[in-house]
């Protein structure tokens, strides 16, 4: 039974994880994935938070050991260096390229020096939890702490010493190269401004400001503006970091705007022991909304400890929706921080007044009734991310989806892969469709499903010459396939394959919609463009191969070309090896191609045998999952997923396998250890696995899902609804409304 999600399931899923004694948030290490390329980072956020409060340690040191300009890094924060030079105010997690991670905060003692190249200090006793961040900067005798509401920081600083200390806000420092801010002091202990962001994977398009408004709990001695400043030499002087300085202005009344510019407060005569806070509202829309938030999530009596609570128990709530029994204590850390790292992104871009940027209309505002969202990395979370939010968080799904339905309404085209209502284009497909497709034939059905699907068939349909979404469509339709270099002016054509692989799963999923709506032509258009991927199949490398204009394979070819991101004709981050068995909708067409099914299984086992798997590359994380389609082959889906959880997925600061792609990996992780995995982007099934636990609990619209094992090994059977199942692949429909899944084990 398919049911919209309707305010009373909402209320279900709310109250049911509130009754669980064990505070889950215990097993949660906000460490693991902060290097290995991971790009995670431990700082305080809420469950999809705008606010993140983030420790920047990837710009400066005091001996030179690494690299002075942040700028080349993805994330604020890699486990591996320790030289603190602030706060970052709204940071991305788990990302490949760098932006955000700016309006950076810092205390400091004696001597004000607001030279981020000398402020910065080495730090110690760093601590990190859900909702929560500190450590002691070594140089100062500082403990600083940090924690977060939605949309809105306090950090408390601790000045163990006494005497005279600072806060300093950097506003030109940042991942990128925007360094262009104002701001205004409005009164003794608040200030106001806004700075600029953007060009996410050196876009320049996608740039967009961040307003902010900060204050201090306690009235300074003295305060001012600082800008880094130009030699005032002649205009025949060459400016270079190291013959500019920072100049010290002592305002009371003005407002500073331009490059390198930041502000300072000094406090004398602190007493040791002594607390300064500091609170920090954004907004993506005005300064007043970053006031309003500031106001309305940290009301007069707020403390640092109350706002510390209420973090902490919000992510109790959301994690406690799957509770799970057995396992190892680093098998929960391992599952409940994959679960953390899933409930970051996509994160709020409304503000409390319901406001948020119009998706690609600068300065233009909406308003709406329920939330908005940003950061939508789909051509990663369509795959899983997305799945597991409908699952186990359907009222965030929904709106979810509402924000994407309405980023058509306002520009035009659905989302790839947007950012605080700018499209970077980064990746390729058309990954909008499948999020939206599973999402609706999973029963979320309360957006508007009209201009969806409107959106969907212009991208399917609009001819490459206006189609932003899919540039090289116009071969896709006419052949069946893309040829190497047809799209050169944007490098699609370099990744031809990947290109069309990407469509292929896209048109089935719309396929499926349309069918149901009666548009029975369209949808039989569709299903023969899903099955093109035929065009590519080699025989004689085995692989899916480019092929060239003149319509034949290429060659020379070698099928392992591409491994560690070495570039490689008509593939995207990745070998042959890593794209062939991308064709989830067809499995068993693909399998013909192959030879059968023998032929399919063997070659398959290979990749895995001679290490040809990435398990940090999208296309080839469901592969694990294709034994299963394939009777009496099931226990190798068993087998190798246990495999993987053990090998990529520790407890340790890398134990990410690579860069965590907003969620995508956490989230392969959490479905693989609940022993169910969404296998097809689109379609309402899961293929079923050995769980790791003994028993789990998941809330969901119908209800909880009880899941057990008994026994250890291999699946011997399976129950649905306690009524025997022999199918390794159930539909979403079939599992919600089971009540329980259970599986008896056998070690053979």
């Amino acid at each position: 039974m398919r049911i919209a999600v309707n305010a009373l399931a909402i209320c279900t899923i709310l109250t049911a994880g509130t009754s669980v004694a064990q505070d889950v948030t215990t097993y949660v290490n906000p460490f693991i994935g902060t290097t290995n390329f991971g790009t995670c980072n431990p700082g305080a956020v809420t469950p999809n938070g705008m606010m993140s409060v983030v420790p920047f340690n990837v710009m400066g040191s005091d001996d030179n050991t690494y690299d002075k300009d942040a700028r080349w890094w993805s994330t604020p924060y890699d486990n591996t260096n320790s030289f603190f030079t602030g706060f970052a105010h709204g940071a991305l997690s788990g990302v490949g390229c760098p932006d955000m991670g700016s309006l950076l905060t810092i205390a400091t003692s004696g001597k004000l020096d607001v030279d981020y190249h000398n402020y910065g200090s080495r730090y110690s006793d760093e601590t990190a939890s859900p909702g929560y961040y500190s450590l002691m900067l070594d140089k100062y005798g500082i403990k600083a702490e940090a924690t977060a509401t939605p949309r809105s920081s306090v950090e408390q600083y601790t000045f163990t010493k006494g005497g005279t200390g600072n806060i300093i806000l950097n506003l030109g420092e940042g991942l990128t190269n925007e360094t262009g801010a104002m701001v205004h002091k409005v009164s003794a202990t608040e200030i106001e401004g806004v700075k600029l962001l953007g060009t996410f994977c050196y876009n320049p398009q996608a740039v967009f400001p961040v307003y902010f408004v900060m204050r201090v709990s306690k009235a300074p001695s003295s305060q001012g503006y600082y800008k880094y400043q130009r030699p005032m030499t002649g205009v025949e002087a060459e400016w270079t970091p190291d013959n500019a300085s920072y100049k010290l202005y002592t305002s009371y009344g003005r407002e500073m705007s331009g490059d390198d510019i930041g502000y300072w407060y000094t406090f004398d005569n602190l007493a040791a022991g002594e607390s300064v806070d500091v609170s920090v509202g954004i907004s993506y829309v005005s300064i007043e909304n970053a006031r309003m938030n500031l106001d309305k999530e940290q009301p007069a009596g707020s403390t640092f400890k109350s706002v510390y609570d209420s973090a902490r128990g919000s992510w109790k709530d959301a994690l406690s929706r799957i509770r799970v029994k057995g396992g190892t204590d680093d098998q929960k850390t391992v599952f409940y921080t994959g679960l953390y790292h899933a409930l970051i992104h996509p994160n709020l871009i409304s503000d409390v007044n319901g406001e948020y940027p119009i998706m690609e209309r600068s300065g233009a505002v909406g308003k709406s009734d329920y939330d908005h969202y940003t950061v939508y990395s789909l051509w990663d979370t369509y795959r899983n991310l997305h799945q597991l939010l409908t699952l186990v968080y359907p009222e965030k799904q929904r709106d979810m989806v509402r924000t994407m339905v309405d980023m058509y309404k306002e520009w035009g085209w659905l989302p790839k892969w947007e950012l605080y209502g700018r499209e970077t284009f980064t990746m390729e497909g058309d990954p909008a469709i499948p999020v939206i497709v599973d999402t609706w034939r999973k029963g979320i059905r309360d957006f508007d499903i009209d201009a969806a699907y409107e959106g969907m068939k212009k991208s399917a349909t609009t001819p490459g010459k206006d189609n932003v979404m899919r540039p090289d469509i116009d071969p896709y339709v006419n052949l069946g396939y893309i040829p190497l270099g047809f799209y050169a002016g944007d490098n699609s054509g370099d990744n031809s394959v990947s290109h069309a692989l990407e469509y292929y799963v896209a048109d089935n999923a719309l396929e499926a919609l349309a069918r149901e709506r009666g548009d029975i032509a369209f949808a039989d258009t569709l299903k023969k463009r899903a099955a093109g991927y035929k065009h590519y199949y080699s025989k004689e490398s085995g692989t899916l191969r480019p092929i060239t204009p003149d319509g034949k394979f290429l060659t020379p070819f070698d099928p392992r070309q591409g491994e560690n991101f070495e570039p490689v004709p008509g593939f995207h981050e990745g070998s042959a090896w890593n794209y062939t068995f991308y064709v989830p909708h067809d499995v068993e067409g693909l399998s013909k191609l192959m030879g059968g099914k023998r032929k399919f299984v063997d070659k398959l086992q290979m990749v895995f045998d001679d290490g040809l798997y990435d398990p940090a590359n999208e296309p080839d994380i469901a592969y694990p999952y294709l034994f299963s389609r394939f009777k009496g082959e099931e226990w190798r889906t068993q087998k190798t997923v246990a495999q993987l959880l053990d090998k990529y997925f520790t407890t340790k600061p890398d134990g990410i396998p690579g860069n965590d792609d907003t969620g995508t990996m956490s989230a392969w992780a959490v479905f693989s250890m609940m022993g169910l995995y969404p296998d097809c982007p689109g379609e309402p099934y899961y293929t079923l696995t050995t769980p790791v636990f003994d028993e789990i609990e998941v809330d969901t619209a119908d209800g909880t899902l009880h899941i057990s094992k008994s026994g250890n090994g291999y699946i011997k059977q399976i129950k649905l609804n306690n009524k025997p199942y022999s199918k390794f692949r159930v539909s979403h429909d079939e599992l919600i409304n089971s009540g329980s899944l259970d599986f008896e084990l056998e070690e053979k």
